[in-house]
């Protein structure tokens, strides 16, 4: 599987790894089986209202799966249920948080890509492009990556030596205690482990309110980064 590096603005480097184009199939399979689901209670409700030829119940039939992907990657960070199940998520390339303009785009050029030609242009585009990105991504600077705990990933918990000439990105590590330290590494190896994405989030949420760290980096990253800091400014003292 391709990875994606990205350099965020904190002089962070982030290394993700590319979703498939069968774990984006599987998750878009998954959004539209739910559409199946509510087009067949709408319809079981209207025949019981005895309105199944009324246009207006028929559009509001409608409107729910017109917006659902530009709903869901909105209040979902990026996900869909159908990406949520499969562990996928959008992402900005240069390492900040899409924007509602971001997933606009993307939605917008979905009926193009997806619709009209039986998913024809995404599918090339994703093929070709290599970094996960079909028309819409490559217009907003996206693309999709996988969440799941990669080997590369994985390795990474172990925290090799810090190099000399390293630069803290968060000064407020220091102000971690030693044990609070172990504690972090533990649950940061254990949450990545089992792809427990809560606790990842909630770790990450409480060292932000322990030291007064203000970041936008996704939960893993940062907590890697964090515990970085820690051991180089720990070293230093």
């Amino acid at each position: 599987m391709s990875t994606l590096r990205i350099h965020t603005t904190q002089n962070v480097s982030l290394e993700y790894e590319v979703a498939s184009v069968g774990e984006r199939l599987l998750a878009t399979l998954i959004d539209y089986a739910l559409y199946l689901v509510w087009f067949a209670l709408c319809g079981v409700l209207l025949y019981k209202l005895g309105a199944g030829q009324d246009r207006v119940a028929l559009t509001l039939m409608l409107l729910p799966t017109m917006f659902y992907f530009l709903v869901c990657e909105v209040f979902f960070n990026g996900q869909t249920l159908g990406k949520k199940a499969r562990h996928l998520r959008v992402v900005r390339l240069d390492g900040t948080a899409p924007g509602l303009g971001d997933y606009c785009l993307r939605w917008l050029l979905r009926p193009f890509e997806v619709l009209l030609f039986f998913g024809a242009p995404a599918l090339l585009t994703i093929l070709i492009n290599g970094k996960g990105q079909r028309l819409g991504d490559i217009a907003a600077g996206t693309a999709v990556i996988s969440l799941r705990p990669g080997a590369a990933r994985a390795e990474g918990l172990s925290l090799a030596a810090v190099p000399a000439d390293y630069q803290p990105v968060f000064a407020q590590a220091a102000t971690l205690a030693d044990h609070d330290v172990a504690l972090l590494r533990r649950l940061v190896h254990q949450a990545n482990a089992r792809g427990n994405f809560m606790l990842l989030h909630e770790t990450a949420t409480k060292v932000k309110a322990l030291t007064g760290i203000a970041s936008d980096l996704p939960d893993l990253p940062f907590l890697q980064t964090v515990l970085r800091d820690h051991a180089y400014l720990a070293a230093q003292a």
